[in-house]
């Protein structure tokens, strides 16, 4: 049974002092003195269930600090750490704090070129490398990584064979570390209490929509503070279950897993693998997640998978549920009867039967993804924020939610609008009082970012509606104007494209152009499994989205989302690609925002050709894989000219 709920108000008073508990390993140390036996992580492994009290985790992380001073890590060194989401990449991260080191979290999907770019500019000494597939990857970049002198790794599988020096197990780093506890017993202790929050402690990407990513120096001590805000704003407490899906180097992550858990003292919870996430959530029944808005997308997308593959009497139980559902929510009420028929069994099935608390964050989410997940009886809130603020600093309250905004902004947070238009939208510039420390040595970019009084430009284009709630609409250099000058975002149609179970991806052009048009990406798992369903032969993705009856399927969904849309800013024509955009090839941030130069260039062709009024298109490229295959495709694409959209001319070619 789960232990009560603990009012809001209980649970902040009994947060720690921040002030003076200001980094994260004096919070471990303290957590670890007052709850030792308390259990704060999970970790699920060969189907097992394995925890990690409070003074477990402190003893193995006081190992790790101590080795990582046997290998001459010391204060300003950087710690770099790979892999998937487990307890040794939390403990790691903490024992470089430790030893007053800073961290460096890179994507486990990184390419070998950005991981040399991250290692060889932050200088990173030590390396955490997971297992056999992320050593390979460093150890295939040779001499373009010559600052590193050990890889640590923590997974023995498949490394016997290798022998480079620089190689070392982690269970190793920890014998050593442990001895090293022996001959001085009190020596972590004296590394905890010199570090102070003055100290820099991760060095975290930026988004890098358009270059390589910055590194965002963050300290302990700007850190922990925001957190404690942040737990004002939405409180957890040692009751709280948390299951850490996000990649650690993304600030949110920092945020959640370390920042709120070592203050609050929730659980967290590391999944066996990415794709059992749904089912071990479901084991743990977590009362808080937070997911980024491409992962709602496809959960929503493979609900209404599931149901066309259901019986004809459980799609009309599904729609007429949502239909209540829906109904009841614009109501400002909750339906018991859709709760009763769909929802209570549908939460159980995602494993959302517990939430107390839902965020989503990291870039804008469909309104129409927001009011499904609503509806279900989901407590979304929507958060926003940047890298360089600490991760998000405006958030819905539980009792004011609005799909259309982000909230307000956290205690202590200014926001201002400069240079709003007639509508009040303008760029959107923050400032508070735990603010990064710059970006690492990057004065320059630092100068331009960040003013004399601690204001913050963001880049994005927002407005505060009526109550008070901050409005982000896309980014500044996103917005947009067709060549009769009317504004448009492209992300808030795109949002509404991606609503449909059968789009991956979709990218709006027009700037410039006499009409909208757009570049979709089919969801390949169910337009296959449609497909099948409707006995539609295919051998590839780009076989698949060359079919005459994927184009019409594709059609219907976008003429659906038009009708909801302004007559000047619907969509006369799309085309469906040839690939996936991926963040390997450059199209995509790791975060998987959209890099629209890169997809106004390299498709540049495609683009010109849609806006002569082109119906097909050739296509001859090679398109290169991850493990550095190459295939050609020549193709055919389809352009689909719409009917319900404003008439097309041909415009001035200018940035997607």
């Amino acid at each position: 049974m789960r232990p009560a709920m603990t009012t809001a108000h209980a649970l902040t008073q009994a947060y720690p002092d921040v002030s003076v508990l200001d980094t994260f390993p004096k919070l471990l140390a303290h957590n670890a003195a007052a709850h030792g036996g308390d259990v704060w992580l999970r970790e699920k492994k060969f189907g097992i269930w394995n925890a990690f009290t409070w003074a477990e985790v402190e003893a193995r992380v006081r190992h790790m600090a101590l080795g990582l001073t046997e290998l001459g890590v010391g204060p300003g060194d950087v710690v770099a750490l790979i892999g998937d989401n487990r307890p040794e990449w939390l403990m790691g991260e903490i024992a470089a704090h430790a030893v007053r080191g800073m961290s460096l979290g890179i994507y486990r999907d990184a390419l070998a070129e950005e991981v040399a770019y991250l290692i060889t500019y932050a200088g990173v000494r030590v390396i955490f490398a997971e297992d056999e597939e992320q050593v390979d990857k460093l150890l295939q970049l040779g001499e373009q990584i010559p600052t590193v002198r050990h890889i640590v790794y923590s997974d023995p599988r498949g490394l016997r064979k290798y022998d480079d020096p620089r190689l070392v197990a982690l269970s190793e780093i920890e014998a050593r570390g442990a001895e090293h506890a022996k001959r001085e017993p009190g020596r972590y202790g004296e590394l905890v209490a010199a570090g102070q929050g003055t100290d820099v402690s991760i060095l975290c990407t930026t988004s890098g929509t358009t270059s390589h990513p910055k590194l965002a120096m963050l300290t302990g001590g700007a850190l922990v503070r925001h957190c404690a805000a942040y737990l004002k704003a939405d409180p957890r407490g040692p009751q709280d279950e948390y299951v850490s899906v996000l990649q650690m180097p993304w600030i949110m992550e920092q945020i959640y897993a370390f920042g709120q858990a070592l203050i609050s003292r929730m659980k967290v919870n590391f999944v066996e693998e990415p794709e059992t996430t749904m089912a071990d959530m479901r084991e743990i029944g977590p009362t808080f997640v937070l997911f980024a808005p491409r992962v709602w997308e496809q959960i929503a997308a493979d609900v209404r998978a599931r149901i066309m593959d259901a019986s004809p009497l459980k799609r009309a139980m599904f729609d007429y549920g949502m239909k209540l559902g829906l109904k009841a929510l614009d109501e400002g009420r909750r339906s018991p009867v859709a709760d009763f028929l769909l929802f209570r069994a549908l939460r159980d099935r995602l494993g959302f039967s517990h939430l107390t608390s839902a965020a989503t964050g990291g870039a804008a989410l469909g309104p129409d993804t927001f009011r499904f997940f609503l509806a279900l009886g989901v407590p979304m809130r929507q958060l926003y924020g940047q890298t360089e603020l600490l991760g998000a600093y405006t958030l819905h309250t539980a009792d004011d939610v609005d799909f259309d905004t982000v909230g307000k902004p956290f205690e202590g947070v200014d926001l201002r609008i400069d240079d709003p238009d007639p509508n009040g939208l303008g760029e959107i510039v923050t400032r508070h009082g735990n603010a990064f420390a710059g970006y690492y040595l990057n004065e320059e970019e630092t100068a331009k970012s960040l003013d004399a009084e601690g204001w913050l430009r963001t880049g994005d284009a927002g407005y505060f509606d009526k109550r008070g709630h901050l409005v982000v609409i896309d980014r500044v250099r996103d917005l947009a104007r067709t060549a009769q000058g009317d504004r448009f975002s492209p992300q808030y149609i795109e949002n509404k494209l991606k609503f449909s179970p059968y789009v991956a991806e979709a990218v709006v052009l027009g700037d410039g152009r006499e009409s909208l048009a757009a570049i979709i990406c089919i969801r390949f798992p169910i337009v296959s499994k449609w497909a099948e369903k409707n006995r539609i032969s295919f051998t590839t993705y780009t076989d698949l989205s060359s079919r005459p009856e994927v184009t019409e399927l594709i059609r219907a969904e976008v003429e659906q989302v038009n009708r909801t849309l302004a007559e000047k800013q619907r969509l006369s024509r799309f085309v469906l690609l040839y690939k996936e955009l991926d963040a390997d090839d450059g199209e995509l941030t790791r975060t998987r925002k959209v890099r629209r130069g890169v997809i106004n260039e390299r498709y540049g062709e495609i683009i010109d050709a849609m806006y002569r009024g082109d119906r097909k298109i050739d296509v001859d490229t090679t398109i290169a894989f991850q493990d550095g295959t190459k295939q050609r495709i020549r193709t055919v694409l389809n352009v689909t000219h719409l009917t319900d959209a404003p008439p097309a001319g041909a415009g001035k070619r200018r940035a997607a």
